[in-house]
């Protein structure tokens, strides 16, 4: 992301370009609704056999080959995305987002599947709120960004330690703090799209494309942990 991702500067946007805009900015949350979806279908397959989550969960193998692959599909896509084209980039984002459902499908075992759906229409909403927030408000909320991302280290750090420590109070407070930072994360990463598609946004093409692309990469993941995090909250499990 660091390439197309630099000098995000607000510019001003020429009337002509209205309509590319619009247009990239409706493939944006296509996009990631069409990745949701996959992971969604993929989860749900995988947890109805009792086969194949024993191969995934039982085998440390095989869940970390998964784990170790979706890490590199994200860093290859964001680290090349200039030198890959529009084509390969969809195709990886695709089987990340399969990967990802294969990986969650361990929460249709934990979980009951009416507190997923309602946690997934509250963090529909909750989304929904922030990225039009986001889209539309004229502060500059790349410092928010920027501390939101330096919380989510703070948040991986909390985590592994409560592997060990397996304390429930210091889960429900990472559970907070990390809706909290998704969603300032999902207003910061709203507006950088924005940003980028007034600057490369002039037509639709295969540079405008990708950056459309990895918007909505960073929107996935952004709504797939804001709703981790509330149905660790929320969720009633089985």
């Amino acid at each position: 992301m660091s390439n197309i991702f630099q000098n995000s500067d607000s510019y001003a946007f020429p009337t002509e370009s209205a309509t590319a805009e619009r247009k990239l900015m409706r493939n944006v949350y296509a996009w990631m609704s069409l990745a949701l979806a996959i992971t969604g279908l993929t989860s749900y397959y995988v947890a109805g056999s009792q086969a194949i989550l024993s191969v995934i969960f039982s085998n440390q193998f095989v869940f970390w080959g998964i784990a170790i692959a979706e890490f590199v599909l994200v860093m290859v896509l964001t680290a090349k995305i200039n030198t890959l084209s529009f084509q390969t980039a969809g195709i990886m984002f695709a089987v990340y987002s399969i990967l990802n459902g294969v990986l969650l499908s361990s929460i249709f075992v934990v979980y009951t599947s009416e507190s997923i759906a309602t946690t997934f229409f509250i963090s529909a909403g909750m989304f929904a709120a922030m990225a039009m927030i986001g889209s539309t408000t004229k502060k500059d909320l790349s410092g928010i960004g920027r501390f939101a991302i330096m919380a989510v280290i703070g948040l991986i750090i909390a985590s592994v330690v409560n592997i060990f420590l397996k304390s429930s109070m210091l889960e429900f407070i990472v559970s907070i703090i990390g809706v909290i930072v998704f969603a300032a994360l999902t207003a910061y990463d709203a507006q950088k799209i924005k940003t980028m598609l007034h600057e490369y946004g002039t037509d639709v093409n295969e540079t405008s494309q990708k950056i459309a692309l990895l918007g909505s990469l960073s929107l996935y993941l952004d709504f797939i942990n804001m709703f981790l995090y509330l149905l660790r909250l929320f969720g009633r499990r089985n």
